[in-house]
């Protein structure tokens, strides 16, 4: 399924294309510009989106770990060329993230990222953690920021369905705004 044409907007998609245009993403690609055939379910996503990655409670370093497991869980490229860039711009290390590319245990520096690591690897691979990697998890992020990280795996899990299942072009992983998920 290709990208909605943006001369062939209904009313509702014009609304929905202007709101994710108009937001921090600054335009409509990947995910977007196919769930734009569907109006309210493009809505209801990139509301997700914007509050995981714009306005949650987890630091971005953390956050784009989730991600980028969550990526190399799944195998989307997509996700792995937009996401990785930012990942490193948020300040994860860059050994970390081509340890995960290359599906290796990184060396971590910080007790709050392996323990981020250990439990996006489990709910990823299990659906649920141990209770080893959850009780470490939730020592260093609380309730709010536990959530959201399960949030996070789900959302970019969703995603990751969307873009390979309608073949969505790959972004050029320079990271900039609207190719970010």
């Amino acid at each position: 399924m290709s990208a909605v044409d943006p001369t062939q907007l209904t009313d509702r998609q014009r609304q929905v294309y202007d709101r994710i245009a108009g937001g921090p993403r600054g335009t409509v690609r990947g995910p977007f510009a196919v769930l734009l055939h569907h109006a309210e379910m493009a809505e209801r996503v990139q509301a997700l989106g914007t509050a995981l990655r714009f306005e949650g409670v987890l630091p971005g370093r953390l956050r784009e770990l989730a991600v980028l497991l969550t990526a190399r869980h799944n195998n989307s490229t997509y996700e792995w060329r937009a996401h990785a860039p930012i990942a490193a711009r948020e300040g994860l290390d860059q050994a970390v993230i081509d340890a995960i590319d290359q599906d290796r245990i990184p060396d971590f520096r910080a007790a709050d990222e392996e323990a981020v690591y250990r439990f996006c690897r489990e709910i990823l691979a299990d659906r649920r953690p141990g209770d080893e990697a959850y009780a470490r998890a939730a020592g260093h992020l609380g309730p709010d920021a536990l959530v959201e990280l399960v949030t996070v795996c789900g959302y970019y899990t969703l995603l990751a369905m969307v873009l390979d299942t309608f073949d969505a072009a790959l972004p050029d992983g320079d990271g900039s705004p609207g190719i970010e998920d």
